[in-house]
């Protein structure tokens, strides 16, 4: 089973690292998660395509702790408008694939959520995916808490977006 995991993860990694190139203008040298994507962190990217990247949160909350973000560069969630709602549930969709392909199938206990600003460390918009939710430390149940000023989930984010006027 693990030389399965193991066979998974490279294959992964082979897939994503044939196209690591962000365009300058979609691009802020500042942002680590720029950088991350760009390929100029050695960081594994779990997932890479035109719109969205994912990989490991560097201070895992749960045993499995993914960041989805989008690959041009983006801001926090008081930035997206109505039209980012597509964006934010292909986002969520990654998340849910990212976890299915780790062998985590029980998405009753996941939690895909937001840093509400000014509480986000990176102001690139990132989504955490943290599974089992039920396994969160005291921390990660501080940091990560629903309903709170500072971290809001998916659905929420969306629900807040949906309410807005385009911006287009």
């Amino acid at each position: 089973m693990e030389e399965a995991n193991v066979n998974t993860t490279q294959s992964m990694q082979e897939d994503v690292s044939k196209t690591r190139q962000v365009s300058v203008e979609e691009y802020d040298k500042k942002c680590i998660f720029c950088r991350i994507v760009n390929n100029e962190m050695g960081t594994e990217l779990l997932h890479f395509d035109e719109e969205i990247s994912c990989f490991r949160d560097i201070k895992p909350g749960a045993p499995h702790h993914y960041l989805v973000v989008p690959t041009k560069h983006v801001g926090n969630c008081k930035s997206l408008g109505k039209e980012h709602v597509p964006l934010v549930k292909r986002m969520v969709e990654l998340g849910k694939e990212i976890l299915q392909k780790n062998n985590v199938t029980a998405l009753s206990d996941v939690r895909f959520g937001f840093h509400w600003p000014p509480f986000c460390s990176v102001t690139h918009l990132h989504l955490h995916v943290l599974a089992p939710a039920s396994q969160m430390g005291f921390m990660s149940r501080l940091i990560y808490r629903l309903n709170s000023y500072w971290f809001i989930t998916a659905e929420q984010l969306i629900e807040h977006l949906n309410s807005k006027e385009e911006t287009k």
